[in-house]
């Protein structure tokens, strides 16, 4: 059957488009886009952009929806409902931020169709865009091979991070359920063990907001410069206290440490003989920035320079 062809007029031009097969509709697009004032639209980098994140059905739009006291996103128990990462400025109770919904993460091989491979696509940008992301896990089901995928692909963007453990108020507790849950997930997210978890319920609203408090405090803790002189003063005490172990008959000595000026804390150890320290060794030094400066909820990346 033959396309319907309609015309849309600006002024003196016409623009035919098909409605069958899109003919037309880039240009089309293009022209409105031209219409748009450049400054109509302002963004503000100032303002934390958190992405609620985690696989289909776990409860993301309803958080926003419970926050926002608004049905600004579609609820379903039909997994696979939201299909595009969505954000809105949130500017109630005191707080001035992004939310952004979207898409539940799955697995790249379980992804069926183009909808659904462009709405993950999306998600991931969504984390990569955002300072601070907030993981939500199903109370009822646990931590799931997915749920790890997803929270080690956040660290691996370098970005802020606090797992939010929804549905918590289904489930039937002890005086011990909290301690032995989160005892569970810190087991199974190591070695990144300094994020804050939060039990919550979009649907009672319960302790929702102190969930955005703590995503908020990464975000600021993702932030933090640590001078240079209380840097060193720190760590070169840890450091003589436990050097790095002797390879090969040679000993490493650091001389040095600053903060670089990135966006997520960035820490550079100048020393002799940088290939010579081990994991273990850089895993101790990490734990020891974490216990002497506040960066819960953040990645620390670690380098080791010759000097």
């Amino acid at each position: 059957m033959s396309a319907d062809i309609y015309s849309l007029g600006f002024k003196s031009e016409v623009f035919p488009i098909s409605a069958n097969n899109g003919y037309g509709t880039g240009e089309l697009l293009d022209k409105l886009a031209s219409l748009i004032p450049s400054d109509s639209i302002e963004i503000d980098d100032e303002i934390p952009r958190i992405s609620v994140v985690g696989k289909p059905n776990v409860g993301k739009s309803s958080l926003i929806n419970a926050l926002t006291g608004e049905e600004r996103f579609i609820v379903s128990d039909v997994s696979g409902t939201t299909r595009d990462s969505a954000d809105l400025l949130y500017n109630q109770f005191g707080y001035n931020l992004r939310l952004v919904d979207t898409a539940g993460l799955r697995k790249m091989k379980k992804v069926n169709d183009d909808l659904e491979f462009y709405s993950t696509l999306r998600t991931r940008r969504a984390i990569e865009n955002s300072d601070i992301c907030i993981l939500l896990i199903d109370a009822e089901e646990g931590v799931t091979k997915q749920d790890l995928a997803i929270f080690f692909e956040i660290i691996e963007a370098k970005k802020a991070v606090v797992i939010g453990v929804n549905k918590w108020d289904r489930l039937e507790k002890s005086n011990s359920s909290y301690t032995e849950v989160q005892r569970k997930i810190l087991e199974q997210i190591r070695p990144f063990t300094d994020v804050d978890i939060e039990f919550i319920s979009a649907t009672s609203k319960q302790r929702i907001h102190r969930l955005l408090d703590l995503a908020l405090e990464a975000g600021e803790n993702r932030k933090r410069k640590i001078p240079t002189s209380k840097v060193n003063d720190v760590l070169l005490e840890q450091i003589e206290a436990y050097p790095p172990p002797a390879l090969k008959g040679k000993y490493v000595r650091i001389k040095f440490v600053r903060q670089l000026p990135t966006h997520s804390p960035t820490f550079a150890f100048y020393c002799n003989l940088p290939q010579y320290i081990k994991d273990p060794y850089k895993r101790y030094l990490e734990n020891k920035i974490r216990e002497s400066f506040k960066f819960t909820g953040v990645p620390i990346s670690l380098f080791f320079r010759k000097k």
